[in-house]
C-alpha cells in the first residue's frame, strides 16, 4: 500500500466517521427524528457508515477491494435522496403522515412546511462523501495502473 492510498483512506474514514456520527446523532434526538421511517433509515446507515470509517483506519480495509469509493457513494445517495423525500414531503414518515402539523393552510405557510425537513448539514456532508466516494474510486483506477 503506497502513501497516496493510506491518505486516501484516511480522508475518506474522517469524512465516513464524521457523516456517520453526524447522522447518528440526528437521528437519535437531536432533530427529532426518532421513530420515524427517515429516523430509522438514518439510525442504521449511521451505524454501518461509522464501521466503515473505522475499518478503513484498520489494515482490515484492503479487505473492502475496490468497493469502498462505491460504498461511500451508495451511502451518500441514501443520504441524499431521504433529505430530499423528508424536504419535499414536510414528513419524517415520507409523506404518510402529511404535514409537519403547523396548522397553516395554503400560501407561503405551505411551502415553509414542505422545506422544514431538510436538514443542510446532512446534504452538506452527504455531498462531501458522494466526493470523497468519485475521488476514492478514481483514485484505486489510476494508482493500479502504477
Amino acid at each position: 500500500m503506497n502513501a497516496a492510498n493510506t491518505i486516501t483512506r484516511q480522508y475518506g474514514a474522517a469524512i465516513a466517521l464524521t457523516s456517520g456520527l453526524y447522522s447518528l446523532i440526528s437521528a437519535t434526538g437531536g432533530t427529532g427524528m426518532m421513530g420515524s421511517n427517515s429516523g430509522l433509515l438514518m439510525t442504521v446507515l449511521g451505524i454501518v457508515v461509522v464501521i466503515h470509517g473505522v475499518v478503513l483506519l484498520t489494515p482490515y480495509a484492503s479487505r473492502f477491494g475496490n468497493a469502498s469509493g462505491p460504498l461511500m457513494i451508495g451511502y451518500s445517495l441514501v443520504m441524499l435522496l431521504n433529505q430530499a423525500l423528508v424536504g419535499t414531503t414536510g414528513s419524517m414518515n415520507w409523506g404518510m403522515g402529511g404535514s409537519m402539523g403547523s396548522g397553516m393552510g395554503s400560501g407561503m405557510g405551505a411551502g415553509m412546511t414542505a422545506g422544514m425537513g431538510w436538514d443542510l448539514g446532512m446534504v452538506a456532508l452527504a455531498v462531501l462523501m458522494l466526493l470523497s466516494g468519485v475521488i476514492m474510486t478514481s483514485r484505486r483506477d489510476t494508482e493500479a495502473g502504477m
